[in-house]
């Protein structure tokens, strides 16, 4: 939502709030990975709406297990890892990523998760979550074409960002059946979200809402007023924001906030 170029050419200091939202967001990206996989959100529509008491079937809303699957990440920051711990430690689940460069063999083991190429990621994930910075080489990175490669039983989760994953070729990938079902708490253009996804059973839908906790939102407004107070030159650490993005600002003789 920033252009941080335009911001450095005209001397703006552009701040952000990392690592105090990195377990909420692996938490609620994990929750919401369960609810899709589980079919939670299509399961408590057909309750709310009396449909109940029409069928009791054995398979009704039979749903995938996530203990013991294989759990595929594209993305291993800090959220990708911490998916990766619960996943591995808390479900007992086979943890295989995908990211620009793999991780050193410590931090491999502490996440217990194998680096695969993007393909294998693709065609052995039973749940593949999406944590991938967005950027022009990142666009549409989930797109039709990808979409094909997963198994017909998997899930996808995006807590990355809206245009990471090709929302109008996942809203046909559901409707075809080329994968299971999918969990988004971001999108194209939101907060307009693509029609043809609205009209899919098999996708849980949430607001962007993934660091939305008391605590994590009131760390992230901490962050941002200690940003503002070191930024004009206040505080302990005057001249010193804790979380610069462009820090080459600083150094200049004039730089506005």
């Amino acid at each position: 939502n920033v252009d941080v170029e335009a911001c450095t050419a005209r001397g703006v200091l552009v701040t952000n709030t990392p690592d105090v939202l990195t377990d909420t967001t692996a938490d609620f990206g994990f929750a919401l990975m369960m609810a899709t996989a589980r079919r939670i959100t299509e399961s408590e529509h057909f309750l709310r709406a009396g449909e109940w008491t029409k069928t009791g079937r054995y398979d009704m809303f039979v749903g995938n297990d996530v203990h013991g699957a294989t759990l595929g990440i594209l993305g291993m920051g800090r959220i990708g890892q911490a998916i990766a711990r619960r996943g591995a430690f808390g479900f007992g689940m086979r943890v295989i990523y995908h990211n620009r460069s793999q991780l050193a063999p410590d931090v491999e083991e502490n996440c217990r998760a194998r680096y695969v190429d993007k393909e294998t990621l693709l065609r052995e994930s039973d749940h593949l979550i999406v944590v991938v910075p967005y950027s022009a080489s990142s666009h549409h990175a989930i797109g039709a074409a990808e979409f094909k490669q997963m198994k017909s039983s998997a899930t996808l989760t995006n807590i990355a960002r809206g245009g990471v994953v090709d929302d109008t070729a996942l809203a046909v990938a559901l409707n075809e059946g080329s994968i299971a079902a999918a969990g988004l708490d971001v999108f194209e253009g939101e907060p307009v979200i693509c029609p043809a996804l609205l009209a899919q059973k098999n996708v849980v839908l949430t607001p962007h809402i993934g660091s939305a906790s008391v605590s994590t939102r009131r760390a992230m407004a901490a962050l941002c007023a200690d940003n503002l107070i070191a930024a004009l030159g206040h505080g302990a650490a005057a001249g010193k924001p804790p979380t610069p993005v462009n820090p080459q600002v600083l150094t200049r003789p004039t730089a506005a906030v």
